[in-house]
């Protein structure tokens, strides 16, 4: 253990412990604009200065290893004085558009400006106008507004495994792109968002949906269907000062209500729908010798990741379309011709935690007879914005329900959600179906939790079957190796691009460097989840009333050729560089 005084504290921490982690751990506050916990630690914006007694000049508190009788200042005269002029100059290479920039009052290099009363930018830099890449659906990429911190960069290539940016040419010249300086469009980009929640300004948003929303909304001649993911429910309520996780479900349908929208659905119930096909297919597999394992379809980014990395092995992949997509396809068909609605036109807006939906619902494979099954994905924020323009106080509104006749989901859509939460639902109904009896056993454990791989045995009808979970494209790309190699012996395999899962997707509200290195926004979120399913009456997918009438009047059975017409699709291989 070492011993030492922070700001006349005396504390004592492991050996080995940086500067800025001693003060975290001990309530004393570091400013910091590059440091990622865990992800990016490097020091290059030196926000982080502090000063050491008997030392010249200041230390990087972020890199900077505790020694024994070190006696720090965080925030002497000259530390804060040092740490104004480092704001100017990165100020003064940054186009402080703040009024219009969609990070206002979220900005953690705002925030700092106006923590250490920087009003006035004394250097002036030169701000080029760099071109704003918008090419993606998905992502805008604005360089303009980049401060170099590289924690883009450092989530990308190091936690996501992609490496689809990174820092070009030297010196003054230095910026953040791609490869040739193409859009993201046209790279290795796999649209997870990842960049948008590490980057501390608005240098990478989403591509924005709203005012096409808007539009549908105040058409006459247009039916505007709403429905929500899962982990949406347990993150809005964030953007308007609640608690991290807290269940704003009722909340959240009575404001798309009042927006306009003529129906409000639970994405949980196309959840249960996508657990319906993709157990009977997995039990397909396994009685039929298919091809195995099994791996699931629902999230984009991965989805976009093993066509342009691992085409090879796409037969692996569920035909099963994510719950959004199978769920809009069913409203534009059942719920239309059920309610002697023109599907041409009903527009399905789909509020979701991953921008990479908005790719998604481009795909051409997502149509049925011509008609796309999402028109829109707006994201969490998004949804958040489209509200406090609407005038609304969320905070006061009255908790509403999802309208029948697919208002009720079951627990098991509901933590789709969370890393593990795919492969829970569909083992749930899996084993039902292969013991041939309803089971006492509902939770399964072994594929809960934060860790990024997850295996576990289960005993079913005395087979033993192998199933792992994994969540972040870093550790899907082991993974796949491990198929790849022909060293795998795993039956099923659920796989999320996010980190986490949904709940930490690339279009929930953005946390700031220092709440991530204090607070476990994951479990947070993830918690409310497996709540939410704790206090469902039906657990189940396949004993959802909604889905069993769904089944009966229009779908037939799972698996069946009308399923298939509806809710599957396939994945073709991507070129690595589309340039």
């Amino acid at each position: 253990m070492v011993n030492l005084v922070i700001d006349g504290k005396e504390i004592c921490v492991k050996e080995g412990t940086t500067i800025l982690q001693a003060a975290l751990q001990n309530g004393i506050d570091i400013p910091t604009l590059c440091f990622l916990k865990d992800i990016n630690e490097v020091g290059d914006c030196r926000m982080c200065i502090v000063e050491v007694e008997g030392r010249k000049g200041f230390a990087t508190s972020c890199i900077q290893k505790v020694e024994e009788g070190m006696n720090i200042k965080t925030h002497s005269h000259a530390v804060v004085e040092a740490r104004k002029i480092i704001l100017d100059l990165i100020l003064s290479n940054h186009h402080r558009d703040c009024l219009t920039c969609s990070r206002n009052g979220n900005c953690e290099l705002q925030a700092l400006a106006s923590k250490f009363n920087v009003q006035v930018v004394e250097f002036e830099g030169e701000r080029t106008n760099h071109k704003v890449d918008d090419k993606s659906p998905a992502i805008v990429r604005d360089f303009n507004k980049c401060i170099l911190c590289r924690r883009c960069v450092a989530t990308c290539k190091n936690v996501q495994k992609i490496g689809a940016i990174d820092c070009i040419n030297r010196g003054f010249d230095s910026c953040i792109s791609t490869t040739y300086d193409h859009s993201l469009n046209d790279v290795d980009c796999t649209f997870c968002g990842q960049c948008i929640e590490s980057c501390p300004t608005g240098a990478l948003k989403e591509k924005e949906n709203i005012q096409d929303v808007w539009k549908k909304l105040h058409d006459e001649d247009t039916y505007v269907v709403a429905q929500t993911a899962p982990a949406v429910r347990v993150a809005l309520g964030e953007e308007f000062g609640m608690p991290i996780g807290t269940n704003v479900v009722g909340k959240m349908v009575t404001a798309l209500k009042n927006i306009g929208f003529d129906k409000v659905f639970d994405t949980n119930t196309g959840a249960d729908l996508t657990i319906m096909e993709e157990a009977n297919e997995f039990v397909e597999r396994i009685q039929n010798n298919g091809v195995l394992p099994m791996i699931t379809s629902c999230s984009p980014g991965w989805v976009r990741f093993a066509e342009k990395n691992f085409p090879d092995c796409l037969d692996h992949l569920s035909s099963c379309k994510s719950p959004h997509q199978m769920f809009g396809a069913i409203i534009k068909s059942y719920f239309a011709k059920k309610y002697n609605i023109d599907r041409e036109k009903i527009c399905v807006v789909s509020v979701m935690p991953c921008i990479a939906k908005k790719y998604e619902c481009t795909r051409p494979e997502m149509e049925v007879d011509g008609i796309r099954d999402v028109d829109y994905v707006i994201t969490t924020r998004e949804l958040a914005r489209m509200i406090k323009q609407a005038n609304i106080d969320f905070c006061e509104l009255e908790d509403g329900k999802f309208d029948e006749p697919m208002g009720e989901a079951s627990g098991a859509g509901a933590i789709f959600g969370t890393t593990g939460g795919v492969m829970e639902a569909a083992i749930r109904t899996a084993v039902d179906t292969l013991e041939g009896k309803s089971m006492d056993k509902i939770e399964y454990t072994q594929v809960r939790g934060e860790k990024g791989i997850k295996e576990a045995t289960l005993k079913v009808a005395g087979k033993d079957i192998k199933v792992a979970v994994a969540s972040g494209l870093g550790n899907a790309r082991k993974i796949m190796e491990k198929i790849k190699s022909g060293k795998c012996d795993y039956h099923f395999i659920e796989i999320m691009a996010c980190p986490g899962g949904c709940i930490m997707g690339g279009g929930q509200p953005i946390k700031s460097s220092k709440i991530r290195s204090t607070i476990n926004v994951a479990k947070l979120r993830r918690d409310a989840l497996y709540t939410i399913d704790e206090k469902s009456v039906v657990r189940k997918s396949h004993e959802n009333p909604v889905m069993i009438k769904l089944y009966d009047e229009f779908l037939e059975k799972p698996g069946s050729h009308k399923a298939h017409k509806y809710l599957h699709t396939k994945y073709t291989k991507k070129e690595k560089y589309d340039i």
